[in-house]
């Protein structure tokens, strides 16, 4: 048996100070890259959340939605989760720009990234993905969720990112 193998650009998402990746990886193909925060909120964590972040299913978790842009495009919807004790009381339950981002923040906080669990997929994009990325019905998005732990295995990040862009994930 073959284990499929892909090259990912995350390790740049995931170390402090590097400045803004998503603009920097636009950059480096010609492009602008800009975000916009469309909603923080406190919620049930979702089974699939509660069970990454090692939470009771229902547990609350503090949600951050973001529009990720291309040259003023949708490219992505990425959507981030933080354990309520980590987060509450934090920007990152606040609706104004992280000053150093969510993972200098962290950093900050003491939780640095020892390891990271991705998951690639494809799928049909569901109503709201269709608004939010402008695609037309029956659009195809490509699925990539992330956990990350720290080097006590404690899981304190999970992020699902839905694209139309599979380069920006799968590079050969």
């Amino acid at each position: 048996m073959t284990t499929a193998r892909w090259a990912s650009s995350s390790d740049r998402y995931l170390t402090p100070g590097q400045g803004d990746a998503w603009a920097a990886e636009a950059a480096s193909t010609g492009q602008r890259g800009t975000q916009q925060l469309l909603d923080v909120a406190t919620v049930p964590a979702p089974a699939d959340v509660a069970d990454a972040l090692q939470l009771a299913a229902g547990e609350p978790v503090i949600r951050r939605r973001r529009l990720i842009l291309a040259d003023d495009r949708p490219v992505e919807l990425a959507t981030s989760y933080y354990p309520v004790d980590i987060a509450a009381d934090t920007p990152l339950a606040g609706t104004a720009k992280i000053r150093g981002g969510a993972v200098g923040l962290l950093a900050e906080l003491g939780f640095r990234a020892q390891e990271a669990r991705e998951e690639l997929m494809a799928r049909t994009a569901d109503a709201e993905e269709l608004g939010h990325l402008r695609l037309d019905p029956g659009a195809a998005v490509l699925v990539l969720s992330r956990t990350i732990l720290d080097p006590n295995g404690r899981a304190y990040e999970h992020s699902v990112m839905v694209t139309t862009r599979p380069q920006r994930y799968v590079r050969t």
